[in-house]
């Protein structure tokens, strides 16, 4: 019949309750996980995930948090990735906490197949490479004053879109 070569689409909130099933359930070791930002949002768009760093790197016992916003072209464009608490990582932009798809190779060479959870986890082993692993990381203290400001970011974003 001409079935060769042809593949289902599982539509987009199809998947994303495949894979907010999947965060509920815990992944792995436990060190990285991801949910639902808001029950109420029906288009499932906000997301929060939360990194473990690694053993025997500059993250090891730091919880890292991170905001993912899958927008209605998900899976077939990545998230965007921020982290909201502060890093020092290669891939990372300093000032806003954005994971640059340039600069992050799952992001920059995004497969539908990819999920919230295969961008974790490659961050997480991205911390552990080599030019990642022994940078300088920011203090708590260093770092409290940025999240807020992080996250007053996110608000003028929302509020610009909504415009």
């Amino acid at each position: 019949m001409g079935s060769e070569g042809s593949r289902v689409v599982v539509p987009r909130n199809f998947r994303l309750l495949e894979e907010l099933e999947r965060g509920e359930k815990g992944i792995g070791d436990g060190t990285v996980s991801y949910g639902m930002d808001d029950a109420d949002d029906i288009y499932m768009r906000s997301w929060t995930g939360t990194i473990i760093g690694p053993h025997n790197t500059v993250h090891e016992g730091r919880i890292y948090q991170l905001k993912l916003f899958c927008d209605m072209d998900y899976p077939e464009k990545p998230p965007t990735v921020r982290f909201q608490t502060r890093i020092n990582m290669t891939c990372v932009n300093q000032e806003t906490g954005l994971v640059e798809p340039g600069l992050f190779p799952m992001l920059a060479n995004w497969q539908r197949e990819y999920t919230m959870e295969d961008i974790l986890t490659s961050l997480k082993k991205e911390m552990a490479s080599p030019q990642n692993r022994k940078l300088y990381q920011p203090t708590t203290e260093e770092s409290a004053g940025n999240e807020e400001q992080r996250v007053e970011q996110k608000g003028l974003m929302l509020r610009c879109a909504i415009l």
